[in-house]
């Protein structure tokens, strides 16, 4: 009951990949559980967010980017770790702030997720990527 998913991203933001997991939850034989998530990047982070209006996923975007700014911004002068550009060390920030993975209670074969929560990769860095999830069900 393990598998990886594989969310491809287009730089900073959240990408949703609640619906792959519900599919691959119903497609179990096991129904009753604990769903771990593990993001295998130091760059990237998981989220269990509000998916109902996009404007929440914008503003978290922005405010991860007025937290943590590039190192091109002066008040970043300090950071050293600049191999990878000016988003490189930034991001491990983030994601050294932010979890790395979840744990999501499975009942009847689906995510106990609130009305308006669903589940993210935001994304760190500028560049496109094709970050990797491994999934878990413990049985329960």
């Amino acid at each position: 009951m393990l598998t990886r998913f594989e969310i491809p991203t287009q730089g900073p933001g959240l990408y949703e990949f609640t619906a792959p997991l519900a599919r691959w939850l119903a497609g179990l034989s096991v129904s009753e559980g604990l769903l771990t998530l593990f993001i295998q990047h130091t760059s990237a982070s998981l989220l269990v967010q509000e998916n109902a209006d996009p404007e929440v996923q914008t503003d978290l975007t922005a405010f991860f980017h007025r937290l943590v700014p590039p190192t091109t911004d002066p008040s970043m002068a300090y950071l050293t770790h600049i191999y990878e550009g000016p988003d490189d060390m930034p991001a491990h920030i983030k994601a050294a702030m932010m979890p790395v993975s979840l744990s999501i209670p499975v009942s009847d074969g689906r995510m106990q997720l609130g009305t308006w929560q669903g589940v993210y990769v935001v994304e760190h860095r500028t560049r496109p990527h094709r970050r990797q999830v491994v999934a878990k069900l413990l049985p329960g």
